[in-house]
This record gives structure tokens, C-alpha cells and sequence, in this order.
């Protein structure tokens, strides 16, 4: 058992218990240190690769840069744009399903990556191959289907704060 490995996982499980339960009561700080403790224990070695990097202060500090540009600058203008387009029925649409290279090294890096693509209103990663690294990616209005621009249209942004946190 690496307790390296573990601390970071135990942090994350931490402050994801806290914000789920929405209670600072000494019930749920305690609750939290023994859920954290025990996840951190049993999933540490398997989640944290490499302890010094989940430590690493000017990642953690992208994170939470990326955190909120992600939930306030990209969903809201995603949402916007959809919204836009439900209340708008002649607006044109163009859906595709498009290539999107990716150039991130680790699995971390490149989940979230997808996960911010799918999450983001108007686009699904649809499927990944992970060996020429492509997202294959649902784009409601397809503005081009050459991979390069797509990714600039699509990821870029995610994927420059991906590899500041992961790579």
C-alpha cells in the first residue's frame, strides 16, 4: 500500500463527500474523514499514478482555473447557443458526426477531454479510438468536417487545460 498514492485520492473523496452532502456538521466532517480515509486506502494505488503531480500545487491551481472557465464561460454560451436554437425553429441546423484528434498522453487527460465535449450542450463523443487518437464526436451544426478545424472549434480549449492538469 503506497499512502502516497493515497493522499490525493483521499482529498478528492473528502471534497466530494462535503459537496454532495451539503453539511459542514462535525457529523459529516467525520463521516467524510472515514469515507475519505477508507476510499483513499482501497483506491489510491489504482486512480494516482504518479502522487507528485495529484500534489502539485500550479495543477491543482489549472483545475480550478479550468473548473470554473469550464461551468461559466463554456456551458453557459454551449446552453445559450441550444436554447437559442430550440426557440428558433428556422434556425439552421447541420448535424455531423466529425473527427476530432486528440494530442494528450494520459487516460486522465483524455476522459476529461470527452467528458467536457459530451457535457458541453450541442456536442457527443460518440466514440474514441484511442490508438490514432480521435474522438468521433455528434456536433448539432457541423461548421466543418476537416479534423484539424473541428478540433480548434470543438476541443482545443479543453484540451489545453486538460494537459495542464494531467499531461
Amino acid at each position: 500500500m503506497n499512502l502516497r498514492s493515497a493522499i490525493p485520492a483521499m482529498i478528492l473523496s473528502f471534497i466530494i463527500y462535503i459537496i454532495y452532502t451539503g453539511s459542514v456538521s462535525p457529523y459529516d466532517l467525520i463521516t467524510g474523514v472515514i469515507v475519505a480515509v477508507i476510499v483513499g486506502l482501497l483506491a489510491g494505488e489504482i486512480v494516482v499514478k504518479d502522487p507528485g503531480k495529484a500534489l502539485d500545487p500550479k495543477r491543482l491551481a489549472y483545475l480550478v482555473k479550468y473548473t470554473f472557465w469550464y461551468f461559466f464561460v463554456a456551458e453557459v454560451k454551449a446552453h445559450a447557443d441550444v436554447i437559442k436554437r430550440a426557440l428558433s425553429p428556422k434556425m439552421p441546423l447541420n448535424p455531423a458526426i466529425v473527427r476530432v484528434p486528440y494530442y494528450v498522453e494520459t487516460d486522465y487527460a483524455m476522459t476529461t477531454i470527452a467528458n467536457s465535449i459530451t457535457n458541453t450542450p450541442g456536442t457527443v463523443v460518440v466514440d474514441i479510438d484511442p490508438d490514432r487518437k480521435i474522438f468521433y464526436v455528434h456536433w448539432i451544426d457541423a461548421k466543418t468536417s476537416d479534423p484539424g478545424e473541428a478540433r480548434k472549434m470543438i476541443s482545443l480549449e479543453f484540451e489545453e487545460n486538460a494537459k495542464k492538469i494531467f499531461d
